[in-house]
C-alpha cells in the first residue's frame, strides 16, 4: 500500500483541490454533490479524487485531502466505484444544467 500511496501523491498536483474517496468520509446527496461541483468550478479548482486500491487509501493520501466523500457505507470494489463516481459526476452535472435526467 505504501507504494500505491507514493503513486498517488506524486499525481496529485500542486494546486489541485483533493476529495478521497472513503467509507468514513460523508454522505452527499445529488444536490450536494452538485454544489460541491459548481463551489470548485466557480473557485477554479482542479479537482482530484481519489479512489483506493484492494487495501484502500494509504493513510497519507486521505491525510492529504481537503474533503472526505463517502459514495456508501459498503466499501465497494475499484472498478464499481469509478462506474458509480462516473454517473453521480454526470447526474449532478445534469442537474446544474437543468436537465431532467438526476429525478
Amino acid at each position: 500500500m505504501k507504494a500505491e500511496g507514493d503513486a498517488i501523491l506524486a499525481a496529485i498536483g500542486k494546486n489541485e483541490h483533493v476529495v478521497a474517496l472513503v467509507v468514513e468520509g460523508k454522505s452527499w446527496s445529488t444536490e450536494t454533490l452538485a454544489e460541491q461541483a459548481e463551489g470548485w468550478r466557480m473557485n477554479g479548482c482542479n479537482v482530484c479524487l481519489l479512489i483506493g486500491g484492494p487495501d484502500g487509501l494509504d493513510a497519507r493520501c486521505i491525510a492529504a485531502a481537503h474533503q472526505k466523500w463517502s459514495l456508501s457505507a459498503l466499501t465497494l470494489p475499484h472498478p464499481l466505484v469509478r462506474i458509480v463516481l462516473a454517473e453521480q459526476l454526470y447526474r449532478a452535472w445534469t442537474l446544474l444544467q437543468g436537465h431532467p435526467y438526476h429525478k
